[in-house]
């Protein structure tokens, strides 16, 4: 079998894997619900989802600082990340043992192909295929059932960190998942995710600021900094999985959506 991954490069298995490593959150939850369990043998200290593979699956590390030596002990016959939130330097370092998949994900087409994708080189494409209908269903009803939510723009910044100030920008995931409730980010004009000022949000001037529950976990207690800053917004804390987790945590966004849309 011959497997191609988001980043274009090619696999050759002569087998379904059976010692699998997951480094990236949102696709390990995903493996998870495909019915994997004894094949995933190592996830980092980040994937809460399952809570009892958190609990008893070995930790090789960080997304973004992975143990190569726990690694190498597990001996895997694939290791699936992400591009962004793994680092280069590390994949390239590994891709010279091991096959590592690697996904690069924007858009709800990316994910999508990205669950699909996964399923086929496990195994469970059948299972793949069924998560990927059910979340390409029930976004399609959310956006026929929002249509008359969506009649003014609604202006949004959208922030993933503090001291610095760092928001979701262009050509992210989280870029457009707010684009399909249908609102509008104030930071897409600059870098991905860019740091910003207080002068910045206020020349920006949003109708409402998102304040994340992840990467920085944002509270209430930081929502009166934020109104401080920028008396003329509306400060939400959001659900970052439903915004940034790509994998079968999508079947529950569309509903948060709603619920979240209906309350600005």
């Amino acid at each position: 079998m011959n497997i191609t991954d988001q980043l274009n490069n090619t696999f050759y298995f002569p087998s379904y894997p059976k010692r699998i490593i997951s480094m990236v959150p949102s696709q390990t939850e995903l493996l998870y619900d495909l019915g994997l369990d004894e094949e995933i043998i190592g996830i980092t200290k980040y994937c809460i989802h399952p809570k009892h593979w958190h609990e008893s699956k070995t930790k090789i590390g960080g997304t973004k600082k992975l143990i190569p030596e726990k690694i190498q002990i597990l001996q895997p016959d694939l290791i699936i990340g992400n591009k962004e939130e793994n680092e280069k330097s590390q994949i390239l370092e590994l891709m010279k043992s091991y096959r590592v998949w690697m996904s690069d994900i924007k858009t709800l087409e990316d994910a999508l192909d990205m669950i699909e994708s996964i399923g086929k080189i496990t195994g469970k494409e059948n299972k793949a295929l069924k998560i990927q209908n059910d979340i390409r269903e029930q976004f399609s009803h959310f956006k026929l059932s929002t249509r008359s939510l969506q009649q003014q723009s609604k202006r949004v910044a959208y922030f993933i960190w503090r001291k610095p100030y760092i928001c979701a920008g262009s050509n992210t995931f989280i870029d457009h998942m707010l684009r399909i409730c249908g609102l509008e980010n104030v930071f897409t004009t600059t870098a991905r995710y860019p740091e910003i000022t207080v002068q910045d949000l206020r020349k920006a001037n949003p109708s409402f600021i998102f304040l994340s529950s992840e990467p920085y976990p944002f509270q209430k207690k930081h929502i009166h900094e934020m109104q401080d800053n920028c008396p003329n917004s509306k400060v939400v804390l959001v659900d970052g999985e439903m915004f940034s987790w790509y994998g079968s945590r999508l079947l529950y966004a569309p509903a948060y959506f709603e619920r979240l849309l209906q309350n600005l």
